[in-house]
């Protein structure tokens, strides 16, 4: 029996939130744990329930408590499904910064955390890592373990980088192509964004230059604090957003530019985060990338989007769609462009089992996930999958490999490929290429 609160008085699970849950039950089948394991304590109002409890002092912060918690993708399938309008994502995330300082993890699980905290979030560790992973596949050892075990776990889930993405340099400075600019921005670049997908950031400066913007790169920007928000670590993403938000600078006409939907649903909620009104203010300057771009419209030159027929299907990354509630912009954009099909997708917005570190610290509940969403990519049937998120493009490109696999891309990576008139036969073999893929 529990003799206290679980929980200190530093930003516990909110008393007004937990109320706000009325046990409807609307959440369950939104929910992914849920519908994997069928378990009342991994569903959102069952994490809820303990959190109650918790906060009240009839359980302890115990081993078996936090399963429940860890358990949890931060998906927010069950904000967008709640009736209510419960802040499940405040809750978890209020949760598990309480369980990381307060509960101590076995040793195991500590050092896993710790040493992946030690690289994501540092931009220049992710680029050596990057070019460790280009000498990975250029060995051969990725079509080794590949054939050895197709889909699951941390080796199998490495991406598989391009040269160009190692070697890949932003400018400070990108024109745009309308005069005067349509809009100004400075663009997010990421940790693990420009680490792994560096040029999947050179896409998107190019993109937003085409569309009429003129694009700011800041230099020394750093992370925003997402991936160690997520995992609880509340003070260490608090640093880095007060660090990040001196860097993008507070221009109430520029808006920040982002393509990695984990971090502008982290970004968006600065004034949450940091408590201040300047990181409100820069919350609010925050766009996904395909917002800005269906705003505009069209680029800036008409004629300028060369036909790429393809038949693509969409999968909504969770931050983009339950986080931020964009689901149609993206959609919209690709639908712009020329010979461009969008596929259905059936449970194009249940999480693929990426979830920030999710893959890598709950490896056997992502592994189904992902085999899952791979299932029904290939149900689909289309010539290529598109995601805007990178923790996304990695899950699914690893349980698309084999029998049936899809090449993947980032959303603007399609656009930018219609506005330089590449074909598409020539973008998909390059790709396949890429990723170890057999040929179509």
């Amino acid at each position: 029996m529990a003799t206290g609160p679980a929980f200190d008085t530093h930003d516990p699970p909110a008393r007004e939130l937990l109320d706000d849950c009325v046990h409807c039950g609307f959440c369950l089948p939104a929910c992914p744990t849920y519908q994997l394991w069928g378990q009342e304590a991994d569903s959102p109002r069952g994490r809820i329930l303990l959190m109650d409890a918790a906060v009240r002092g009839e359980l302890p912060l115990s081993g078996d408590l936090v399963r429940h918690w860890d358990a949890c993708l931060g998906c927010m399938a069950c904000v967008t499904a709640c009736p209510s309008g419960v802040r499940y994502d405040r809750l978890i995330e209020q949760t598990r910064q309480q369980v990381e300082r307060r509960h101590r993890r076995a040793p195991l699980d500590r050092a896993r955390r710790a040493a992946l905290f030690a690289v994501f979030p540092h931009p220049r560790r992710m680029r050596l890592l990057a070019v460790l992973l280009l000498l990975y596949r250029t060995s051969g050892l990725r079509r080794l373990l590949r054939a050895w075990r197709p889909a699951g776990g941390p080796a199998t889930l490495a991406p598989a980088v391009s040269a160009g993405a190692v070697t890949a340099r932003l400018p400070r400075h990108v024109p745009a192509a309308a005069t005067p600019p349509l809009q100004r921005v400075v663009l997010l670049t990421g940790c693990v964004q420009q680490g792994l997908f560096g040029d999947v950031n050179q896409a998107t400066a190019r993109v937003l230059s085409a569309y009429g913007c003129e694009v700011a790169i800041p230099g020394g920007q750093g992370c925003c604090g997402a991936l160690e928000l997520h995992g609880g670590r509340q003070a260490a993403a608090q640093r880095r957003a007060a660090r990040l938000l001196d860097v993008l600078g507070d221009d109430p006409d520029t808006l920040v530019a982002v393509n990695s939907a984990g971090c502008g649903s982290v970004l968006k909620d600065y004034g949450i985060l940091l408590g201040t009104a300047r990181a409100a203010a820069l919350g609010a300057r925050v766009r996904d990338v395909s917002e800005i771009l269906s705003e505009l419209g069209a680029p800036a030159a008409p004629g300028r989007l060369a036909a790429l027929p393809l038949r693509v299907a969409y999968h909504d990354a969770c931050h983009l769609a339950h986080a931020q509630g964009i689901r149609e912009q993206p959609r919209r954009v690709l639908a712009e462009v020329p010979g461009l099909q969008l596929v259905p997708l059936a449970e194009a917005d249940v999480c693929c089992g990426s979830a920030g570190i999710y893959n890598l610290v709950q490896p056997k509940a992502a592994a189904d996930l992902g085999r899952r969403k791979a299932g029904h990519v290939r149900a689909a049937r289309p010539d290529a999958l598109v995601a805007a998120n990178p923790g996304c493009l990695l899950q699914v490109s690893a349980h698309l490999a084999g029998a049936g696999a899809v090449p993947t891309f980032h959303p603007v990576e399609l656009i930018d490929a219609s506005l330089r008139g590449v074909p598409a036969t020539t973008l998909l073999a390059a790709r396949r290429r890429l990723q170890g893929l057999a040929p179509a």
